[in-house]
């Protein structure tokens, strides 16, 4: 490992870390159910009422596939209606789980997700997200307010891929 690609590692960790216990959880239980590294059901479901949200996220996450094979590459108008309505939706589903209080474990999760190339789509599809019906008045104010100037307005992003997929850790009996 480079010097480079550990002192991303790093950057990674430190940011994971400072998310709120549920955004840490919500976040690797995600992962693994889009990215389909774990049995979710087995692994994160503590009771019926999890159980049916885990199901209902394999449902919106069907389109993480097709997400993943058509982000736009450049700064044309085509596909951006079928792209960001779909990232819209997925995204919309995120949010109103209520577990990602802001935009920063937002874009931390849909890197990760869906690969380096979403990073410029990420603030319009969270603005609209967070600004549907659907989500509670406060919750919309809270989420719209967390996206800082600098990412709404970055006149380029990072095509460096993310080095850093947070896992479930079983806890030892002590």
């Amino acid at each position: 490992m480079s010097t480079a690609t550990a002192s991303l590692t790093i950057a990674e960790m430190r940011e994971f870390a400072s998310f709120t216990p549920a955004e840490q959880r919500y976040i690797k239980r995600s992962l693994d159910i889009g990215l389909g590294r774990q049995d979710a059901f087995k692994l994160w479901a503590r009771d019926a009422g999890e159980n049916a949200a885990i199901r209902s996220q394999y449902v919106a996450y069907q389109e993480l596939k097709v997400l993943r094979d058509s982000v736009p590459s450049d700064s044309g108008f085509d596909m951006i209606e079928s792209f960001i309505g779909k990232l819209t939706r997925v995204a919309a589903f995120d949010l109103a789980q209520e577990r990602i209080e802001g935009f920063s474990a937002f874009r931390f999760l849909y890197e990760r997700l869906l690969g380096a190339d979403v990073r410029p789509w990420l603030p319009s599809a969270f603005c609209a997200a967070a600004a549907l019906p659907q989500i509670r008045p406060q919750r919309r104010k809270q989420l719209l307010q967390s996206l800082s100037e600098a990412a709404a307005t970055a006149p380029g992003w990072s095509d460096a891929k993310p080095s850093f997929y947070p896992e479930f850790i079983e806890k030892e009996a002590a």
